[in-house]
């Protein structure tokens, strides 16, 4: 899951930066299977990669910035639990 994106990023430039940006070896990235934009004021983003260890790899990379343009957008990447099994409780 990534959040600190711009939130007047359209969703398909937000896909297609935020691609760029986890593709890059540098990024600790690797290849991806899917990005799916979720927008809204706090917009955030999931990524599913093709292989868990470049998940891994891109968790453990502790400053991810997105330029656009001339300006640095800080990303907070966190671990997304694809669905909660029917034992999991929710606590508010």
């Amino acid at each position: 899951r990534v959040q600190g994106f711009p939130a007047e990023l359209p969703p398909d430039r937000a896909a297609d930066k935020l691609t760029i940006h986890f593709l890059r070896s540098r990024n600790g990235g690797g290849d991806i299977a899917n990005v799916r934009v979720l927008p809204g004021s706090l917009p955030c983003a999931l990524i599913t990669f093709e292989a868990p260890e470049v998940a891994q790899r891109i968790l453990k990379v502790k400053n991810h910035v997105l330029a656009i343009g001339k300006t640095q957008y800080p990303l907070e990447v966190t671990p997304h639990a694809a669905e909660l099994s029917p034992n999991e409780v929710l606590r508010g």
